[in-house]
């Protein structure tokens, strides 16, 4: 059986530059993809837009594609990137100037049809996310080189696959594969042991990038190039799977993916088999990230060093706040990094962290900065701060909307310039939940120990708009047996106590030994507002690992 071998490059703008150049020479490749976009990506590059209307893409992608365009065509190592961002156009226009200046004689071709900012006045950029089969026009009709606007990260796996081995839309079962294969290699070097809970099970100091051998019936093997750095077992694959999802359902302008369904085997050293994926119709509507510009935010971090650090911070919270009575928006945080006795200065010191958002940009900026900076000589013993507040600096609000697919022009347009239509989905089904499923038998009683949970259990955790989700999963069957009685969504938010007030849902997902937490709004408006310490909830599944519980000895 045919394989198609599908590398990733990019797991954000800004991602290791000779990524590229690792993938093409590091071992064989069909297809190469580089993930550019996020959310907080969309708002940069519409900032940019405002700036030069002829701006808007990844400019990082063309200066790797001056070093290693004519690598991959010499190799034949088609290109499917999303670096097209608010302008695929321009982008796809920019590949041609460079290969014709380079001599290179590929085929250029991009996907549009993603922007609705026209539509959503007062956004910044609103984009739906489109799914693979645009992409997939694109490279039957022979384009070497693929780029794309706001797609979902795990298009640019499906529509190669759907390319290359003529899927069908309603072949559910095999787009759902490729979209697991997708959602794995999306984020880069997190496959290969970057980011992991277990790094130390091998050697991350400089992880390789992922592959995919997919099969025709939607089935991979997850790998990297031999010689690479990093590690790929069952467990980074579990990892990743986890990260950025919700439930059982895992949605998609093409197919909904039932993450209940996937197998993982280890295959041998660095592969890891995923078969057994089942699929569904997707919903009838688009996801549309709608980005907008929120205010202006500042911050100033006092340090307080030595005793009364409680009575210190008082006392600069009352000096301040008369200066910030008019501001929108202020939050105060005491972060207690101190010890008693203290062998050095940095470790004898807190810091009292402060924030400010308003629309006024002097409101934002002035009211914070003259205040902090006039209490240099009239606050506490010690006062100094860890960086002096400048001009208030813009922020932006994420939000999430859903459009029919059919109010989405999905056009493909080939090297040749011709404009081909992509239709929406025609079997769609309104996403549900999945019923919880029965949990294993619990563990027999025995003795407890008072140990960290990360001591059994994996995690990563990211963002979605205001929400956070937290994967967590077992190594050991015996493991997830104690797990799944024991981590409710009530002992989440007392272990996170953040979260002791939001939603939280808890969706079980046996095969995998896994369980995955969506905590609604504990980020607020999202990464680009910068409400939180973490605002992309990075850390906050490495921060419930930390949290002790009673765990039965057995497992210890």
């Amino acid at each position: 059986m045919s394989v198609l071998r599908i590398g990733n490059a990019s797991g954000f703008y800004g991602d290791r530059f000779d990524a590229v150049r690792e993938m093409l020479t590091g071992g064989p490749l069909d297809v190469l993809t580089g993930d550019y976009l996020a959310e907080l990506t969309m708002l940069i590059l519409g900032r940019d837009r405002l700036k030069n209307p002829g701006a808007g893409y990844a400019r990082t992608f063309l200066r790797q594609l001056e070093e290693c365009l004519g690598l991959a065509h010499e190799r034949g190592v088609r290109i499917v990137a999303n670096a097209g961002g608010l302008n695929p156009a321009g982008l796809a226009d920019a590949v041609r100037a460079l290969a014709d200046r380079l001599g290179i004689p590929v085929r250029v071709a991009h996907v549009e049809g993603d922007d609705l900012t026209a539509a959503h006045p007062g956004t910044l950029a609103a984009h739906a996310y489109l799914g693979g089969f645009g992409i997939a026009e694109c490279l039957r009709a022979g384009a070497d080189v693929v780029v794309t606007g706001r797609v979902t990260d795990a298009a640019l796996v499906t529509g190669p696959a759907a390319a290359y081995f003529g899927w069908q839309p309603t072949e559910h079962d095999r787009l759902a594969g490729a979209v697991v294969a997708g959602h794995v290699l999306e984020c880069g070097a997190q496959a290969t042991g970057g980011n992991y809970a277990f790094f130390r099970d091998g050697d991350v100091r400089r992880p390789g990038f992922p592959l995919a051998e997919v099969h025709a019936d939607g089935s991979c093997v997850v790998t990297k190039h031999d010689g690479t750095g990093g590690f790929i077992d069952v467990g980074t694959v579990t990892a990743q799977l986890l990260y950025e999802t919700g439930g059982a359902r895992y949605a998609g302008p093409d197919v909904t993916a039932r993450l209940d369904t996937v197998r993982l085997t280890q295959d041998g050293p660095d592969r890891v088999r995923i078969d057994g994926v089942r699929g569904e119709a997707p919903p009838p509507t688009l996801k549309v990230g709608l980005n907008r510009l929120g205010g202006f935010r500042n911050e100033v971090a006092f340090v307080l060093t030595g005793l009364d650090v409680e009575a210190k911070a008082a006392l600069v919270r009352a000096q301040m706040e008369p200066a910030l009575g008019e501001v929108a928006d202020v939050r105060w945080d005491l972060v207690r990094t101190d010890r008693p006795d203290a062998p050095t200065e940095e470790t004898a010191s807190a810091l009292l962290r402060l924030v400010v958002r308003d629309p006024d940009p002097e409101k934002a900026g002035r009211a914070l900065s003259g205040a902090a900076v006039e209490l240099a000589l009239s606050s506490y013993p010690g006062f100094h701060v860890l960086a002096p507040p400048g001009k208030g600096a813009p922020y932006g609000v994420f939000e999430a909307a859903h459009v029919p697919q059919d109010a989405v022009d999905h056009v493909a347009v080939l090297h040749d310039g011709r404009r081909v239509p992509v239709a929406p989905a025609k079997d769609t089904a309104v996403l549900e939940a999945v019923p919880e499923p029965p949990p294993p038998p619990p563990l027999p009683p025995g003795p407890t120990r008072r140990a960290p949970l990360g001591l059994v259990a994996g995690a990563r955790s990211g963002d979605k708009g205001g929400d956070a989700n937290v994967g967590v999963w077992a190594r050991t069957d015996e493991a997830w047996r104690w797990l799944a009685h024991e981590l409710t969504a009530d002992r989440l938010r007392e272990l996170i106590p953040e979260a002791r007030d939001l939603p939280v849902t808890r969706h079980a997902l046996p095969g995998l030994r896994a369980l995955n937490f969506v905590v609604e709004g504990i980020l607020g408006e999202g990464v680009a507002a910068q409400a939180r310490f973490d605002p992309q909830a990075k850390a906050l599944g490495e921060w419930l690992r930390a949290r002790h519980l009673d765990i039965p000895e057995v497992l210890l």
